[in-house]
């Protein structure tokens, strides 16, 4: 789940606010780090695995919920400043924030869910961009880029990088390709808190921003338009739409910055 720059949000299920300020997890806290993007990343899979036309949003929230549980963690999502559900899930123009529900699949569709999952105090989160169906060449392009825009990224997030470096490479990497970049939504740290500092912008200037430091956990997820980067929300006070109606792509996953680089806690391949 992305963060708003203009609100601050904290995590219902944590026992107190966030005060700010980024940290750096020990040992143990990196492996419960581990324990909950494994959950996310197991999650993802089985919706990849279950999304076809005919079936709802809010079909794949109960999956998800029921895979979450299974595994002894709690949605990350569920009540956090009021959300309604397990996931997001957003088709087509709507970027994220998607709210599950009745709506239909079909095919041809894109289908961005969102996950998030807590288990011993400590939380995972993690998208995909799900074809539904048969999508045409230039929407499966749109994935296929977004998605790499966010190994771009990964790969820049090392010990003894910057921030910026992160939003560089993956803006430079779509702004190539002719895709507009969100801005107004971005990532962000995490741990015991859904959303900690620093935030991680999908765009940036190379050596500029935070120092990357190891023990940091980060979620990196670009979020990329076939139109501009204009965005509205919906009456919801949720639903993130592109203000042009174009389709939008949406990948993150967590990760923890190492000694050795970055490593992927949500893997879901």
């Amino acid at each position: 789940m992305v963060t708003r720059q203009q609100k601050r949000k904290t995590a219902s299920n944590s026992p107190s606010s966030y005060t700010g300020g980024i940290t750096i997890k020990s040992r143990r806290e990196l492996q419960a780090m581990e324990r909950a993007g494994a959950i996310v990343g197991s999650t993802l899979a089985l919706l990849k695995r279950s999304v076809e036309p005919g079936m709802t949003t809010g079909d794949l929230n109960r999956i998800a919920e029921k895979n979450i549980r299974s595994q002894g963690a709690v949605p990350a999502f569920l009540g956090y400043q009021g959300f309604p559900a397990t996931i997001c899930a957003s088709v087509n123009e709507e970027i994220v924030h998607g709210i599950p529900g009745k709506r239909v699949l079909q095919s041809g569709d894109v289908v961005k869910v969102d996950v998030g999952a807590t288990i011993d105090g400590f939380i995972g989160d993690a998208a995909v961009s799900i074809p539904v169906g048969e999508i045409d060449d230039a929407t499966q392009q749109l994935l296929d880029d977004t998605r790499a825009s966010l190994y771009e990224g990964i790969a820049a997030a090392q010990p003894g990088n910057r921030i910026g470096d992160i939003g560089a490479a993956v803006e430079s990497y779509a702004l190539e390709r002719g895709y507009g970049v969100v801005r107004q939504f971005v990532g962000h740290g995490i741990g015991r808190f859904l959303h900690e500092d620093p935030q991680v912008p999908n765009y940036g200037e190379p050596g500029k921003g935070i120092l990357l430091r190891p023990g940091m956990c980060i979620c990196i997820e670009p979020m990329l338009n076939m139109g501009t980067e204009a965005t509205k929300i919906l009456d919801d006070d949720w639903t993130v739409v592109t203000a042009d109606g174009a389709m939008s792509a949406h990948f993150e996953h967590t990760l923890a910055i190492t000694k050795d680089g970055p490593k992927i806690l949500t893997l879901n391949d």
